[in-house]
């Protein structure tokens, strides 16, 4: 019995990186929920100091990025997104790790994030010391109209 190797490996991203970026959002990000940015609004970020985006590949195959910026002694975690099929095999606990390693790095002492409330992936930033601070009703619009809340999460370092 043989089983498959998860080898993930993260890279610095830059502008030339939004192709993939969009790609990655489009299938990572359900469109009922109104929560995957545009390609300009993502050049507009990158272009903003303190700003930098990680990229992860699974086996070699791209599989997911991060978002994050630096302001002050504060990160922010903008997006993060892994593809469907990657999923529960480590991509988004290693993209959450580096961002906070490297927010570490920056002297941060608080990331915080924003989710939709019954996002699957709060599990995952719960599991990483992540603590709800806030809410804002009504926040993101899917599709059909929808409404959602979203929750906002933070977590302190050092």
């Amino acid at each position: 019995m043989s089983t498959a190797l998860n080898l993930i490996d993260l890279r610095a991203g830059s502008a030339a990186d939004l192709g993939l970026v969009d790609m990655l959002m489009q299938r990572a990000f359900d469109p009922r929920f109104g929560e995957a940015w545009s390609r300009g609004q993502c050049l507009g970020i990158l272009a903003m100091p303190g700003v930098w985006l990680t990229i992860a590949q699974l086996n070699d195959l791209p599989a997911g990025f991060a978002l994050a910026r630096a302001i002050g002694d504060e990160t922010e975690l903008l997006l993060l997104a892994t593809l469907p099929e990657v999923r529960r095999r480590g991509v988004g606990g290693a993209l959450l790790r580096s961002i906070i390693n490297d927010a570490i790095d920056r002297n941060v002492k608080t990331i915080y994030l924003e989710v939709r409330a019954g996002n699957e992936a709060l599990h995952l930033y719960r599991g990483a010391g992540f603590n709800k601070v806030g809410e804002r009703r009504a926040y993101y619009r899917g599709a059909d109209g929808q409404i959602y809340d979203a929750l906002t999460y933070q977590r302190k370092l050092g």
